[in-house]
């Protein structure tokens, strides 16, 4: 069976050739290796299907027949092996994702959205964290962070234009307290601060001027590890707060809170979908990268 299917691709190769050599170039086969196995399918159907010259090669009137015949079969059978191969490259299975809780464009839902309708047969997890770790140690196969806190031995990819961070506060509270006019005033405000956890210090709050860079330690009046609850105690006047302008931006369009020392704020390289360097990357997380450049060059 092996035998005459090896035969009738020789064959096929031969009859559309209509040249001994140029089917075994087709094939990556010698002119005499078509030959033998030509000769052996002939000898298992019992009839000449080529006739052969020194000057040229034709199909008999059998092979005529016999050609119009499995010519529409070998190609269906081609087709299926490329729908298996297809079926069995489609990108499948878990892929763990570790996520800031302020890469806002990552976590808008566009791009991820998108990609679920484009690779549905892949099931994401994701976790949102700001605390930093090994991805691999920890069994994730894809982190996105800002470019700044990514290993130098991680392949990254960037997920978001350049990012700003500054203090805000509401309207209520500037008209009450009055505005900054240098980071060091902070000092002399209430602020609402961030750490990841418990038993780290409150994060410092990080400015530039004249290009060079430095930060303020504020003094808290209130510290949380959730944004969402520094925002609502900024919009309800508690005090001047901090973090990416990205995540700001909707509460700048309503007025409900105001950005300060903008002069002092310079943008920085945002966020990045990174992972490990692999020889071989799984099919589900090259799905992804393939996805996200696409997305970028839109």
């Amino acid at each position: 069976m092996i035998d005459d299917l090896e035969g009738i691709s020789v064959f096929l190769a031969v009859a559309e050739a209509r040249n001994f050599r140029l089917a075994g170039e087709r094939l990556g086969v010698t002119r005499s290796a078509v030959s033998q196995a030509l000769q052996r399918l002939e000898d298992r159907v019992g009839v000449a299907l080529v006739q052969r010259t020194t000057r040229s090669v034709s199909l008999t009137e059998a092979g005529e027949v016999f050609f119009e015949a499995v010519r529409p079969s070998v190609r269906q059978v081609k087709d299926a092996m490329q729908t298996v191969r297809e079926m069995q490259a489609r990108p499948s299975g878990l892929l763990r994702i570790t996520v800031s809780s302020i890469a806002e464009s990552f976590l808008s839902g566009t791009l991820l959205a998108g990609f679920i309708e484009a690779c549905p047969d892949v099931k994401l997890d994701i976790v949102i964290t700001d605390e930093e770790f090994d991805i691999v140690e920890a069994g994730f196969d894809a982190g996105v962070r800002l470019g700044e806190v990514i290993e130098q031995d991680m392949i990254a990819i960037s997920v978001s234009e350049k990012q700003r961070q500054c203090p805000v506060a509401s309207p209520a509270y500037l008209e009450r307290c009055g505005h900054p006019r240098h980071p060091r005033d902070l000092q002399n405000h209430a602020c609402i601060g961030w750490r990841p956890r418990p038993d780290t210090a409150p994060y410092r709050w990080e400015f530039t001027e004249n290009h060079r860079d430095f930060d303020v330690a504020v003094d808290p009046a209130v510290t949380t590890n959730d944004m969402g609850m520094m925002i609502r105690l900024a919009c309800a006047g508690a005090g001047i707060t901090f973090g990416m302008v990205e995540t700001f931006q909707p509460y700048f369009d309503r007025g409900e809170l105001v950005p300060l020392l903008e002069d002092f704020c310079p943008p920085f390289p945002g966020f990045y979908l990174y992972y490990p360097r692999r020889q071989r990357q799984p099919l589900k997380l090259r799905a992804l990268v393939d996805y996200v450049r696409r997305a970028g060059r839109r």
